[in-house]
């Protein structure tokens, strides 16, 4: 995929109706309504790269939105999604990525904080730089908090999503080494559309079902 600014804002306008639609499905359940909103989330992300695009990278405050958005809030956000979302089982051992989403969460921001962020167009690839202490570690922790609660949440929609972004972790690691922060988001926004067929498959929840037969 060639991405640019187009392709960014024709991807977030798609995604963020999508991830509209996954809410609004998800209103019987409230619990599943953070992880309902995530496509609308990464849609907006990629609208934002967008605004970065037309900046020519840089380090202004779209450059800034889009690395709040990646690094703290998306580390935080998807380990606490799954937690509201999984079955009671699976809660005790989906402790672990909610701490490690909340360490490294604490750490991104710190560093968003004390350093400045840069973007740069690489041909049809953004790359962005901050220059994180121990990137090792963080990136660790990173993947612990996101792809691994999505695999042990002990629901198989949400393991299938994971798997998926697991594998764009993959490829665009393998493709584009330099730009990986990005290519990997833009391939976890499009991969997030299957949480409009989990939300779907849902039912409304027990406390819902019993309001209505009161």
């Amino acid at each position: 995929m060639c991405w640019s600014a187009t392709a960014d804002l024709a991807a977030g306008v798609g995604i963020a109706v999508v991830g509209a639609a996954a809410v609004a499905c998800a209103a019987r359940r409230p619990r599943d309504l953070p992880l309902a909103a995530l496509p609308l989330l990464l849609g907006a992300h990629q609208l934002v790269e967008a605004a970065v695009w037309r900046d020519g990278g840089g380090s202004g405050p779209a450059t800034t939105a889009w690395a709040v958005i990646a690094l703290p809030l998306l580390a935080l956000w998807v380990p606490v999604a799954v937690f509201c979302a999984a079955p009671p089982r699976a809660r005790r051992r989906l402790l672990v990525p909610l701490a490690a989403g909340a360490a490294t969460s604490a750490a991104l921001a710190y560093a968003l904080a004390t350093r400045t962020v840069t973007a740069e167009i690489r041909g049809h690839t953004m790359g962005y730089s901050l220059g994180l202490p121990r990137p090792g570690l963080v990136v660790l922790g990173y993947f612990v908090a996101t792809i691994g609660s999505l695999l042990i949440s002990g629901d198989r929609g949400l393991f299938l999503f994971g798997v998926l972004v697991a594998a764009g972790a993959a490829v665009s690691f393998v493709l584009w080494r330099q730009e990986y922060i990005s290519t990997w988001c833009a391939v976890a926004a499009l991969c997030s559309v299957v949480l409009l067929l989990w939300v779907r498959r849902r039912g409304p929840s027990r406390t819902a079902t019993a309001g209505r037969l009161v």
